[in-house]
This record gives C-alpha cells, sequence and structure tokens, in this order.
C-alpha cells in the first residue's frame, strides 16, 4: 500500500521498516473499511465499536510492543504507527487499545509475577479480556501522591477501599490494575489487580460526556474488596509504578495524535478542492491555502518528533522529560489542526458528517489525560531552569 498522502512529502516511510509499514498499512485498511463507515454513529449514540475488539487481537495490536505471552513483540516505532490508524478513526477506538496494552498489560509484564502473566497476558493479548487502569480518582488527578484509596493488610490479602473516576473500558473490563496506598506516604503505593465479580467492586458508567463519546468511561467504588496475595504485583512499589505506566502510554499517544491530525487535514483538503464559492473553489483563495499549509507543516513536524521518541524508546534511551515534550506539543498541535479544519468545512463542520469537530472533542480530552498541558509544561520548565514549580 503506497502512501501518498502527508507521509509522502518528507519521504516518512524511508525512515520505516518493512514490518512497520506492514503494521500501519494493515491497520489503515481495517479503518477504512471497518472504523469510519460506522464511527459517526457510535459517536452520535454514545456506545463504543465492540465488534472491533477481536479484530484488534486478530491484527496484534493489544500489547503489540510487548513480547512473549501472545503479544506481537514487534518495535515501539510499530506500535505508535498502529496507534496512529486507530486515532485516524477516533480516539476513544486508540483509547482502548492504549489503555489495554501501555497501562494494563503493561505492569503485569513488567512487574506481575510469571503466574500473572499467564494467567492475564494472553487472553487480553487476544483481546478476550478487557483491562483498566485505576489510578486517577475524584480528589486526585495530576497529585496521584494525593491518591485516598486504601488496601489494608488482613490475613493472606488484602482489603480495599476507596473509588476511582475516569476510567476507560471500566464498566466492561474483566480485571482492573488499581493503585492504592498501603500506609501513609507515596513509597506505599502498591498495585492490585481486581478481578470483574470480586464482592464489593463496582463500576458505573459516567454520564453526558461530550467528548470520547465512542469510549467506555466509569466510575469505580471499592467497598471491602478482599484481594488475594496472587493479585498484588510484587515488581514495584512506590509511584514509580503508575508514573512509569502512564510514562509508557504517553510516549504512543505522542505519535498516536497524529493520526487525528491527519483525517481532519484530509477531510479539509478534499472539501476545499470541491466547495464553490464566488465561481471558485475554496482551495484556490491564499487564506484557505496558508490554513492547509500550516496543518501539513505541523503535522509533519509532529510525526518527525514523534518517530524520533519512539526510536529513542526502542533504543532504552527516552525520558520522562522527552515523553513530556512530545505529547505537549503534539497534542496541541492536533487539536488546532482540528480546528482549523472545521473553519474550512464552514457550517457543514460542526455536523458529525465530517470527522474534525469530532477529532476536535476528543482532543480536549487527550489534552487533559495521561498528563494534562499544564503538568507536561512544568515539567519541561524544571528541566529548563532546574527549579520545580510543583512545590
Amino acid at each position: 500500500m503506497e502512501r501518498t498522502g502527508v507521509e509522502a512529502l518528507y519521504r516518512l516511510d524511508d525512515m520505516l521498516s518493512a514490518e512497520e509499514r506492514a503494521v500501519r498499512d494493515a491497520l489503515a485498511r481495517v479503518v477504512d473499511a471497518e472504523v469510519l463507515p460506522v464511527i459517526g454513529r457510535h459517536f452520535r449514540e454514545g456506545t463504543f465499536p465492540a465488534q472491533l475488539i477481536p479484530r484488534l487481537g486478530e491484527l496484534g495490536v493489544l500489547g503489540a510492543n510487548l513480547s512473549g505471552y501472545g503479544c506481537a513483540g514487534v518495535s515501539n516505532v510499530a506500535y505508535g504507527l498502529g496507534l496512529q490508524e486507530l486515532e485516524r478513526g477516533d480516539s476513544g477506538l486508540r483509547s482502548f487499545a492504549s489503555v489495554q496494552g501501555s497501562l494494563v498489560m503493561y505492569p503485569i509484564h513488567a512487574w506481575g509475577s510469571e503466574e500473572q502473566k499467564q494467567r492475564f497476558l494472553p487472553a487480553m493479548a487476544r483481546g478476550t479480556s478487557i483491562g483498566c487502569f485505576g489510578l486517577t480518582e475524584p480528589e486526585a488527578g495530576s497529585d496521584p501522591a494525593s491518591l485516598r484509596t486504601r488496601a489494608v493488610r488482613d490475613g493472606d490479602g488484602w482489603v480495599l477501599d476507596g473509588s476511582k473516576a475516569w476510567i476507560t473500558n471500566g464498566t466492561v473490563a474483566d480485571l482492573a490494575v488499581v493503585w492504592a496506598k498501603t500506609g501513609d506516604g507515596p513509597e506505599s503505593v502498591r498495585g492490585f489487580l481486581v478481578e470483574k465479580g470480586m464482592p464489593g467492586f463496582v463500576a458505573r458508567e459516567i454520564p453526558g460526556k461530550l467528548s470520547l463519546r465512542a469510549s467506555w468511561t466509569a466510575e469505580l467504588s471499592f467497598t471491602e474488596v478482599r484481594v488475594p496475595d496472587r493479585n498484588v504485583l510484587p515488581g514495584v512499589q512506590g509511584l514509580r509504578g503508575p508514573l512509569g505506566c502512564l510514562n509508557n502510554a504517553r510516549a504512543g499517544i505522542a505519535f498516536a495524535v497524529t493520526g487525528a491530525a491527519i483525517a481532519c487535514f484530509e477531510a479539509a483538503r478534499s472539501y476545499a478542492v470541491q466547495r464553490r464559492q464566488f465561481d471558485r473553489a475554496i482551495g484556490s483563495f491564499q487564506l484557505t491555502q496558508e490554513k492547509l499549509a500550516d496543518m501539513l507543516e505541523r503535522i509533519v513536524q509532529a510525526q518527525l518528533l514523534g518517530l524520533r521518541l519512539l526510536r529513542l524508546k526502542d533504543e532504552g534511551r527516552v525520558s520522562p522529560v522527552l515523553v513530556s515534550l512530545a505529547k505537549r506539543a503534539n497534542v496541541r498541535a492536533a487539536l488546532e489542526i482540528a480546528r482549523s479544519a472545521r473553519t474550512i468545512l464552514g457550517a457543514n463542520g460542526i455536523t458529525d458528517d465530517f470527522p474534525p469537530l469530532r477529532h476536535a472533542l476528543n482532543l480536549e480530552s487527550v489534552l487533559t489525560y495521561e498528563g494534562t498541558h499544564e503538568v507536561h509544561t512544568l515539567v519541561l520548565g524544571k528541566a529548563i531552569t532546574g527549579i520545580d514549580a510543583f512545590g
């Protein structure tokens, strides 16, 4: 599948391996054939295209950059390219894959026992088991050290009490990776594998969303949930666990959001050459061409930044600061591209017949989750000045 769009402009394909191109192109075909025809309806109705989950498993997307236990073991670049195509379809679909692979499968793969890996990962890679990541709470978002969910030792297990909010996949998850304090300080944080059906574990869908409508988003509550020792992650303690998961997911998201930007650009470009005003295609007007040029420039910049980030991740040389820079820059670029594309579409752009406003609404959430734009700004500020603005 020869690429003739934005990737061709700077010969980006020349920087990819045959396997990486194959992963991207396979996902692109699925998105074109199975996602784009239905995603507008799902967004409108607030439903998730669950029929696609087995397809993601068949294609090896879930936990694709992990090795063994049924996972594909591809490069981080290949994984990012796959996420880019899912994001081109919708952030809700890409969020499902990001949470499953980077926030649930990853901590089990990195810090779980061999028994936990064998028990959970193969089914998750197939998509026959769904996971969610429980860190954010109603009163603890950007400050995870202040989380209030507690786990207390009781015999040969733990008793878990607390709540989590804004949890993707929460209402349908078979397994929740839940982070809770076992003592007074953030160093006491542990990861607990809470399974669906454990008494006291309840998930409720959060209503009224104007963003990520084609996604499951829940509030989780835990009332004296008994978790056995075999369901505690043995390999990590403290905030290094949840923050490591978030850093892992952010790297993929930083590349993935270029998919939303590409979808918006292509919709605006196609519309501009067909829509006529004043007896001319609106694409012939200088202001419209400037908007399209700005969009394309920022897409190429974002892809080059994301590609460099994931290459460094494959080489084991990535850092949280580099991830923050890429996530901050690329999500903001994608959101601004979506908004600009909507203006080219005029009034038609506010309908779900065209993708820019749907992507813009979704990207408002992506700008906030996995570290807000402001938090990443302060991470960079500290790296630049050596002064910690968090206090």
